[in-house]
């Protein structure tokens, strides 16, 4: 099955879609906190707490998808090993994670 997407290049699945998966479930069960927080008698510190929490998830989901979409286009491959562009790609990870996480 092919994958494109909505430019029409060829888009490949993501490699790791459990830990994606499982992530995004610990993030609904985040949000779902929030609501109950609304509509119980929660105090603005706790909500913004875990807000804040919420946030501190969907950035680092954010981050890990962003990683793999840089290692699978943006890093040379094996066949094409240039050390400038590996080294590139290495720290726009790094600033990635040191912005979202």
């Amino acid at each position: 099955m092919s994958h494109t997407n909505d430019e029409g290049s060829a888009a490949r699945p993501l490699r790791d879609k459990r830990g994606l998966v499982n992530r995004v479930r610990r993030l609904r069960g985040q949000v779902d906190a929030i609501e109950r927080a609304l509509a119980g008698e929660a105090s603005c510190s706790d909500l913004l707490q875990r807000i804040t929490a919420a946030r501190g998830a969907i950035n680092g989901l954010m981050a890990e998808v962003l990683e793999e979409h840089v290692r699978e286009y943006l890093s040379p491959t094996d066949g094409d090993a240039d050390p400038l562009k590996a080294d590139a790609a290495e720290e726009l990870i790094e600033i990635i994670h040191s912005y979202l996480t």
